[in-house]
């Protein structure tokens, strides 16, 4: 058995000791760090990341929660990921993926994963929200690098579907017929921290990304590694567009963010729902 495979089992199986619900879960969502829609859940139990073994080292401590929720109208249940493992915090790329691959164990089929996102388009508004429908890795890793663990997934898995685009289809129908706004989107991965310059903004917008962000690449990679399915969302906090590119601050990226969250709030607890 390699490392990894025993890392995720190790994890997996503090997991389901914990779990306060008998039944399997067949449903995640994986966010960003206090997301305001989680206001749309009933929070059944919480886990702090540092609680999970093995400890995760990266540069700074995972911070964030996994959570046991329900929804609140139908009480689907499902496991909430409250907080990204980021590249850019100096964790390794199987770090970042590690939660992926201990959700399947755990029983996890699909994921819907919202991630923090500048936009390149012109066409798009800050505050807005995108549906993902492809990505571009520029990312420089991958977690599927290294030795490959044929009982967690593939050595070549095919990315010709990242997002599964049945799935796609039925949330854009969804989202349609609720009359909600929002982007079809190619994702560009980056490492972050820093933000991009006015040249760089230009060169992503040419080669064909719509939204870029730190987090959902090595993610979805695992995703597809395992076997799993997966819708993802980008809150839109900022603006990215060459010859419009202005200094932002912090605050205001978290304004713009919320105002986001604020309209994809009443949505997602309904999504929930209604996927299969």
């Amino acid at each position: 058995m390699t490392e990894q495979k025993k890392r995720i089992l190790e994890s997996a199986a503090f997991l389901k000791a914990a779990s306060p619900f008998k039944e399997k879960i067949g449903f995640a969502l994986v966010t960003y760090y206090d997301p305001s829609f989680l206001k749309g859940f009933n929070i059944i139990k919480k886990i702090k990341y540092a609680d999970i073994p093995p400890k995760l080292h990266g540069a700074v401590d995972a911070e964030g929660e996994l959570i046991f929720a329900e929804t609140k109208k139908r009480k689907n249940k499902l496991v909430i990921l409250n907080g990204h493992i980021n590249f850019y915090n100096g964790f390794k790329m199987r770090d970042a993926a590690h939660p992926v691959y201990v959700l399947k164990e755990f029983g996890i089929k699909k994921l819907v994963i919202v991630d923090e996102v500048g936009h390149l388009n012109p066409r798009f508004e800050v505050g807005g929200v995108s549906l993902i429908y492809d990505h571009i890795n520029l990312m420089g890793d991958n977690p599927l690098i290294g030795e490959n663990d044929n009982s967690i997934g593939t050595r070549f898995p095919d990315m010709s579907n990242p997002y599964d685009e049945k799935w796609y289809y039925d949330i854009e129908k969804f989202l349609r017929e609720r009359k909600f706004g929002f982007y079809p989107s190619v994702y560009l991965g980056v490492t972050g921290p820093e933000t991009e310059t006015e040249a760089e903004c230009r060169f992503y917008r040419e080669i064909g990304a719509d939204v870029l962000g730190y987090s959902l690449v090595p993610e979805n990679m695992a995703v597809i590694h395992g076997g799993l399915i997966c819708s993802a969302f980008g809150m839109i906090s900022r603006e990215l567009v060459a010859d419009r590119l202005k200094e932002i601050s912090t605050e205001e990226k978290l304004k713009n963010r919320l105002k986001a969250e604020k309209a994809f709030a009443p949505v997602i607890e309904e999504l929930f729902s209604i996927l299969k």
